[in-house]
């Protein structure tokens, strides 16, 4: 029997997979701590959805929590692992940094002893677009700099490349990276801007636009992200060092203020803008190159078009919170 874990399952991707795995017939296990980061409720939410599926199996453990978690990992003796918990957000990494060591530094750490101890298939773990920086060339591609990044969280994700590939070369544990660009669909984060923005332009509220609004983000609707991500699980590196790095995004950047624009016209309302200078930690323009990406994910065509992906979002925000 197969055994697939994804940690922070009750989390907006982790949900995601966890479905999407599930659906398709897999035995899924289950981590996440269920932190107050954002509403607790909505974790709760999604994980009475994962439990209607008798071949999935929770555990409440915080990945911080190594005597915890390494008991968990000796006990089921997980095939494949993918790890998805960490602490997001940004502009949260600039107020709270104790938080992203505590998770992403020696929650990463302790996920890493726990695939070498128990000899893991293969781990798969979510970075993101915010470490190539400052970069002006675009696309971004996954050889091009990613050593300055503008902000704690991205400081730590680019941290978490770095350890995997020590254990992927010490070890021989076969890694891969996925640098994701921007996720969003149905059960997003309320920390996120499409959520913001739909829940403040229906109640009247100004919505802050940074850099006056002229980022660009390259949007990643998460059916595309999750589908990845499974077409991806037997695929395992297998170099003198078993690691990789592969970019998950659309190739297709939009700038926010016609972001802004589509939310407006699918919700029939004109949102009330404030607009406000760059702020730290903010990268200015996202735009992924899928070319590696391609090469492993054959069939790798994130065709969901933004006006879709939001509308998607839309309708079930409305239908949630109705």
């Amino acid at each position: 029997m197969t055994k697939i874990l994804v940690t922070g399952c009750a989390g907006f991707i982790g949900f995601h997979l966890s479905k999407l795995l599930l659906s398709s017939g897999q035995n899924v296990y289950g981590i996440d701590n269920l932190n107050k980061y954002y509403d607790v409720d909505l974790k709760k939410r999604r994980l009475e959805i994962l439990k209607k599926y008798s071949k999935f199996k929770f555990y409440k453990i915080d990945v911080f929590n190594k005597k915890k978690l390494l008991t968990n990992f000796k006990k089921e003796k997980y095939h494949y692992v993918i790890h998805l918990a960490a602490q997001a957000g940004v502009r949260y990494s600039i107020d709270n940094p104790d938080q992203y060591v505590r998770s992403n530094l020696v929650g990463f750490y302790n996920i890493l002893e726990g695939c070498k101890n128990t000899k893991v298939k293969h781990l798969i773990f979510s970075s993101s677009s915010s470490v190539y920086g400052m970069n002006k060339s675009f696309p971004l591609k996954e050889n091009f700099s990613s050593d300055f990044p503008v902000s704690f969280y991205a400081a730590t994700k680019k941290s978490n490349e770095v350890m995997g590939h020590s254990y992927s070369s010490l070890y021989k544990l076969p890694i891969t990276v996925l640098r994701l660009f921007t996720v969003y669909g149905p059960f997003g984060r309320p920390d996120m801007s499409l959520f913001q923005f739909v829940k403040k332009i229906k109640n009247k509220k100004n919505i802050y636009l940074f850099n006056k609004g002229n980022h660009h983000r390259d949007f990643t609707y998460v059916d595309h992200v999750v589908f990845a991500i499974k077409d991806i699980i037997k695929k395992i590196p297998n170099k003198k060092i078993p690691f990789r790095v592969l970019n998950i995004g659309s190739s297709n950047p939009v700038s926010l203020k016609k972001y802004v624009k589509i939310i407006e016209k699918i919700l029939g309302l004109k949102a009330k803008k404030k607009l406000l200078n760059l702020q730290k930690g903010d990268v200015i323009k996202t735009y992924a190159s899928l070319k590696e990406t391609k090469k492993i994910i054959k069939n790798y065509e994130p065709t969901t078009n933004i006006n879709l992906g939001i509308k998607k979002f839309v309708e079930w925000y409305l239908d949630f919170y109705k």
